[in-house]
């Protein structure tokens, strides 16, 4: 090795985006498991409130759709700030969405609906908001399925692309979900917080679109 190339090496060490390390990928994935851990802590330590059913029921629905905004963020942010490494976190943070979105629904159906099926079933065609947040759970099936390579190219990158465009549709349900759960009470602030962020990400990919197009 020249002395060029030993001088060469430590800079481009030193070059090398930081989301890039090894550790990384690891701490996300321990980060992700926080929300999990501090409602098992909760259940344990009895620190959930006078309804503990419903703070589970609610917390992970909360944690689900934080996730969504989490994942949808990924391709705003490594635009914005130059960042593309962030990209191989997308994958992850989305498969977080749907462990928490199924969580969300298994609490409902398990301390709401005591895991009877026909009840689940009846409740769902009854009330419109858990009919909503169902299918948007079924829309996350499959893009959780085809989250990896060999279904990347199984499918070939168009379809598997157009096929996880369907995320929009799934952070729209989410929102709805979210805004017939909260008329009932008449508050709102949390949801239009929600819908704001959403209303700039997807703006944002909306006209690097328009330009791209343009």
């Amino acid at each position: 090795m020249t002395t060029a190339s030993r001088a060469a090496a430590p800079a481009a060490a030193r070059k090398r985006p930081w989301l890039l390390h090894p550790a990384v990928k690891p701490l996300v994935f321990i980060a992700s498991l926080g929300p999990l851990a501090w409602l098992v802590w909760g259940v344990v330590a009895n620190t959930l409130g006078a309804n503990p059913a419903e703070a589970l029921i609610r917390a992970t629905g909360d944690w689900t759709l934080r996730f969504l905004c989490l994942t949808l963020a990924i391709t705003p942010l490594r635009h914005w700030f130059n960042q593309p490494a962030l990209v191989r976190l997308r994958r992850m943070l989305g498969l977080f969405t749907f462990f928490y979105g199924v969580l969300h629904f298994l609490c409902y159906a398990w301390l709401d609906m005591s895991l009877v099926p026909a009840d689940i079933v009846a409740d769902i065609i009854k009330r419109p908001f858990i009919l909503v947040g169902t299918s948007a759970l079924l829309l996350m099936a499959p893009l959780a399925a085809t989250s990896f390579n060999r279904a990347i190219k199984a499918l070939g990158g168009k379809r598997w692309q157009a096929l996880h465009k369907a995320i929009y549709g799934v952070v729209l349900l989410g929102l709805l979900h979210f805004f017939w759960m909260r008329a009932g009470k008449n508050d709102f602030g949390e949801w239009a917080i929600y819908a704001a962020i959403v209303a700039v990400l997807l703006g944002d990919r909306l006209i690097r679109a328009r330009r791209k197009a343009a």
